[in-house]
């Protein structure tokens, strides 16, 4: 781990890494660092911490200090030298009719060279323009062409989104940015909707293609042939977001477009799959099919449980004690009454059991019972 401190220079988002030097410098302090321009005036974006060693390009160059009064009025200095410079410079390149357009002037810390920052559609002779220049301000000139992206980072300002724009914030290096990933993350192709103000594509589109990616994967593509818990369907469209698809349904008459989650959907395949099926069901070689939980409902046997006559018999119980009880008191009222002078009857043998039953006297019993 390497011991640094992150600085930021004047209208740049990018941060770099100065060696402290035995410095202790706090966040939002300015300070004055070694460069390879000389020395110069910046603002510290993180104060003493450690980093990786991979992560850092040796050698590193040294803090010199942290910014004193007179460096901060030196510094004050030179901004106001910076606006007076720029408005001679928009004076000189129309005087010389020269087709590029000045961004922004900067003065380095001792004073010793002025940096003119231009943008134009193509290469410019600037020659006698740095010469007049120069016999302006008596100091060494020096004019550097930059993009379009670069003059959007110097200027600063919200994008569409309402924030501050993301490269004069806290993006280091431009990445390259391509129609794809407009196409990628559900876009609009319209080019007021997907270019940020310096009229390139965003750079947001850059740094969140990967987690789009990722999200991709994981959902069907649009115009796929799926099969769904209603149905075979086709995919109209996927929010990736939401991981959710709407699918016209093929087999569902009234409202057919439905939205499923991704993890409910199975591709079957693309547009020559849905043709293939179409025809297969034009000739009768697959059966006109209804949604699934239908279909599952009506092919499931429906098998009796096994306590299901317990249970009736159970809730039912004082029902039918009460139809023995009515039919026991109809009994003994249609029940004959009888006299006190007749001989009672004997009762039958109730039992049900053959072996147990009484047999008859056969004749040789009755004459013995005779005797």
């Amino acid at each position: 781990m390497a011991e640094v401190v992150s600085v930021r220079f004047k209208n740049k988002g990018k941060v770099y890494f100065f060696d402290p030097n035995g410095i202790n410098v706090r966040q939002g302090e300015n300070v004055i660092v070694d460069t390879a321009k000389g020395l110069e005036y910046a603002e510290c974006a993180a104060g003493n911490h450690e980093v990786p060693d991979d992560t850092v390009h040796a050698p590193l160059r040294p803090v010199v200090r942290v910014a004193t009064a007179e460096d901060n009025r030196r510094a004050e200095e030179n901004r106001a030298a910076e606006r007076d410079a720029y408005r001679v410079g928009r004076e000189k390149i129309r005087a010389h009719k020269l087709d590029m357009k000045l961004v922004d002037v900067e003065y380095n810390f001792e004073g010793s060279k002025i940096l003119f920052f231009f943008t134009s559609d193509g290469r410019v002779d600037f020659r006698d323009l740095v010469k007049d220049l120069a016999g302006v301000f008596h100091t060494r000139i020096e004019l550097r062409q930059i993009g379009v992206r670069d003059e959007a980072r110097m200027l600063g300002g919200l994008g569409i989104c309402g924030r501050q724009y993301c490269c004069a914030q806290f993006l280091d290096d431009f990445q390259p940015v391509s129609i794809k990933m407009a196409k990628t993350q559900g876009f609009s192709l319209n080019p007021a909707k997907i270019s940020g103000a310096c009229g390139r594509l965003m750079c947001c589109l850059k740094y969140e293609e990967e987690a789009y990616e990722e999200l991709v994967r994981n959902v069907p593509k649009p115009d796929s042939f799926v099969d769904t818990p209603a149905g075979k369907g086709t995919v109209l469209d996927v929010n990736l977001l939401k991981s959710t698809v709407r699918v016209r349904l093929e087999d569902v008459s009234e409202m057919n477009i439905k939205t499923f989650r991704a993890e409910e959907v199975a591709v079957l395949g693309g547009k020559q799959k849905r043709a293939e099926y179409l025809q297969m069901k034009a000739e009768g070689r697959i059966p006109d099919e209804k949604p699934a939980p239908r279909i599952r409902r009506v092919e499931k046997p429906q098998e009796p449980a096994p306590a299901e006559p317990l249970k009736q018999e159970k809730s039912h119980a004082p029902r039918h004690r009460n139809h023995e009880v009515h039919r026991v008191k109809a009994e003994v009222e249609e029940k004959p009454v009888q006299r006190a002078d007749e001989p009672k009857k004997a009762d039958k043998p109730q039992s049900h059991n053959r072996r147990f039953r009484r047999r008859r006297p056969s004749g040789g019993e009755k004459s013995h019972q005779g005797e």
